[in-house]
């Protein structure tokens, strides 16, 4: 059982739900969230400054038995990528243990 964990971008966010559906992730958690990276600028934008070193971005996570971390790491990857600096990151850590408090199931079927 994995625990994957996805930075991206927010305008991205729909896009990325839908793939994940399509790859078998029915259940996600996400938040919004802000950080900052390596990259830091200003834009101007109508005459005024604006620091792009903070940025927004939504972190998913979700759990998942081990046969669906790499589809679910390949539709990220293809739905969340523009090309440009800022796409994001994912991440992938094991779960020693899942417990459905409802039935007290445990492990895989914990997940369903």
């Amino acid at each position: 059982m994995k625990r994957v964990e996805a930075i991206i971008r927010k305008s991205k966010f729909n896009v990325v739900q839908d793939a994940l559906h399509d790859a078998g992730i029915d259940f996600l958690t996400y938040w919004e969230v802000r950080g900052q990276g390596k990259a830091v600028e200003e834009r101007s934008y109508h005459g005024m400054l604006y620091d792009t070193s903070i940025i927004e971005r939504i972190l998913i996570s979700f759990y998942c038995q081990d046969q669906f971390v790499d589809p679910a790491i390949k539709a990220l990857l293809a739905s969340a990528k523009t090309g440009e600096i800022g796409d994001g990151k994912v991440f992938v850590s094991d779960v020693e243990k899942a417990v459905k408090i409802r039935t007290s199931e445990e492990g895989a079927p914990a997940l369903n």
